[in-house]
């Protein structure tokens, strides 16, 4: 049976339905305060009728930083898909985030291991990858420290992948994908899905920084392809495109018929604002529209390369622009 971690997410709303196309028997968790609805939400885009594919899904209550509540989903389980984490770039998550994406990781690998699972994979993040060195690109081996990414999102994913790696030295098979910036459809109220809603609005703000972009559905073809492949114990970065802030921002405004935007923010404007928005965080008690980190990645040119991956499994990414007119045509509708 397979188990996956963080099924109300995006990547694995989406990864149920592509496994529920081709298996029977899936287990997902999920957290008392999750919504299960989402994830319907999201199988209503592929699929006419959701309730012969959704019922394979068995559903059950439990929290990857709770060992105990581990116990009984990990029964009869021989592959795992983890792709629970907290995603923040608030310096004040940073402890949960401790909790949650490395010690809540250790905890599947610790009992993928006594469960004898055949294959774990875990969905990092490029935040986890190495800066390049000079004008290179960056590849998978390009070295983390922890003074070029010295931010808790960062720090946590990477500790997370060393709980990994420590899995893999005690005899547990695993792969590690390392997307960019996910586009997908069914959650437009978070994370890569709330610029649409924001560009969709009209946006009149840009930037020229670059980093890279993949399409949901090809972070979950990846994979499947490399656990129901020979792959083991390597990483991989899962971008289809690096592209500038100001051309994303272009694309998705054409797509909804809205006007694109014209208003170039500077990197200092960006300095200016990220220390206002922290008064008005603590006046207010709401969270920062803009944080130090995000302030300084939008300006960054980040060139992510995917030679790796395609060497490995062939694959050929959907291109950026065209994930951008599906995903409009879905938050439209």
């Amino acid at each position: 049976m397979i188990l996956v971690t963080g099924g109300t997410g995006l990547v694995g709303a989406h990864l149920l339905a592509a496994l529920t196309q081709k298996y029977d028997k899936i287990r997902a968790i999920h957290r008392k305060s999750s919504n299960i609805d989402d994830v319907k939400h999201v199988f209503s885009y592929y699929f006419d009728d959701i309730n012969p594919y959704f019922s394979k899904i068995e559903w059950m209550e439990a929290d990857i930083v709770d060992s105990t509540s581990l116990e009984k989903p990990f029964q009869g389980i021989s592959y795992v898909y983890h792709c629970a984490a907290i995603i923040s770039f608030h310096p004040k998550a940073y402890h949960k985030m401790r909790k949650v994406n490395i010690e809540g990781t250790a905890n599947i690998v610790n009992f993928s291991i006594a469960q004898n699972v055949k294959k774990l994979c875990y969905v990092s993040s490029v935040a986890a990858v190495g800066k390049a060195v000079k004008n290179n690109s960056i590849d998978e081996d390009c070295e983390w420290t922890v003074e070029n990414s010295n931010y808790g999102y960062a720090i946590t994913k990477h500790g997370a992948e060393m709980e990994v790696w420590r899995g893999t030295q005690e005899g547990l098979d695993a792969v590690i994908v390392n997307p960019g910036i996910i586009f997908g459809a069914g959650f437009f109220d978070s994370g890569s899905g709330s610029m649409f809603k924001t560009v969709n609005k009209g946006l009149k703000f840009y930037t020229e920084g670059v980093t890279g972009y993949v399409d949901v559905k090809d972070v979950v073809k990846v994979m499947q392809q490399l656990m129901e492949g020979t792959i083991k114990n390597e990483r991989f970065l899962l971008v289809s495109q690096n592209l500038s802030f100001k051309d994303v921002f272009r694309q998705i405004a054409k797509a909804f018929g809205k006007k694109e935007p014209s208003i170039k923010i500077s990197k200092f404007m960006s300095e200016i604002l990220w220390r206002v928005s922290v008064v008005i965080t603590v006046i207010t008690g709401k969270k920062p529209m803009i944080t130090k980190h995000s302030a300084q990645s939008i300006h960054k040119n980040n060139q992510f390369s995917n030679t790796k991956i395609k060497d490995a499994i062939g694959i050929d990414f959907i291109p950026v622009n065209e994930t951008i007119k599906r995903v409009c045509k879905e938050f439209s509708e």
